[in-house]
């Protein structure tokens, strides 16, 4: 399959992580598209047969300071009107219901390292998050959150947001960093120390007892997404 990863920093800090790397191993072509790197857009939606948005330190509605987000927007939203299969990591959650429509804004409560998420009944039931079990220690770094677009089925929530929905049969998203690495956290646990809410070697000791599990359960759910994208092109 073509598959492409639409990432938000302009340096090389992993972007899609364990996604990207999963892509590869299976011998898919993989696209990256640096958003944030002069935003020129990548082609048209159609040009893929699956579409992962990830992470990044910007929030959705930040346009005036990221004028690059507009156009990203149109083009998820183009995505989902011609019906290629996509997952929203985190902020690409955000923009994903963004573009559908729905309500996106600051959450109530900040989600900063690892959570319990747990899965709905829809969620058990689905083609892609049923691979996690329930309730799953997940990595989360977000401010904000969304509403679930018209139509779209909640699958997991924590104790303080939503955490996953689909949308259609070929649209999912979710909250927490299912793509995350080691490397990815030491740089993040560095440049955001000052918005840890804990202390770092407290926040260090949980990643070490959780991220070798974690990643198994993340390989397993973007396994998951591209099983179910390479079965629908069909």
């Amino acid at each position: 399959m073509r598959v492409l990863s639409i990432v938000h920093d302009p340096a090389d800090t992993g972007g899609g992580g364990l996604f990207e790397k999963l892509v590869v191993e299976r011998g898919d072509a993989l696209g990256r598209w640096v958003v944030a790197d002069g935003g020129t857009r990548s082609g048209d939606p159609a040009d893929w047969d699956a579409i992962m948005v990830f992470g990044g330190a910007m929030h959705p509605d930040q346009d005036a300071e990221h004028p690059w987000l507009g156009g990203e927007v149109e083009f998820i939203a183009e995505a989902l009107a011609q019906r290629i299969p996509t997952i929203g990591v985190c902020l690409g959650a955000q923009l994903v219901a963004r573009a559908a429509g729905a309500r996106v804004g600051p959450a109530e409560q900040p989600e900063v390292g690892w959570f319990a998420v747990e899965l709905s009944e829809s969620g058990a039931d689905d083609p892609v998050l049923r691979v996690l079990p329930s309730p799953v220690e997940a990595f989360q770094w977000h401010y904000y959150t969304f509403e679930p677009p018209d139509g779209a089925v909640e699958l997991a929530s924590s104790a303080a947001a939503r955490q996953a929905y689909r949308l259609g049969d070929r649209t999912w998203a979710i909250q927490f960093h299912a793509e995350v690495e080691r490397h990815m956290l030491d740089r993040w646990f560095d440049e955001g120390r000052a918005e840890l809410p804990k202390p770092l070697a407290e926040l260090q000791a949980e990643t070490d007892a959780n991220l070798a599990t974690w990643n198994e359960h993340g390989r397993a759910l973007c396994g998951a997404f591209l099983e179910e994208a390479e079965r629908l092109r069909r």
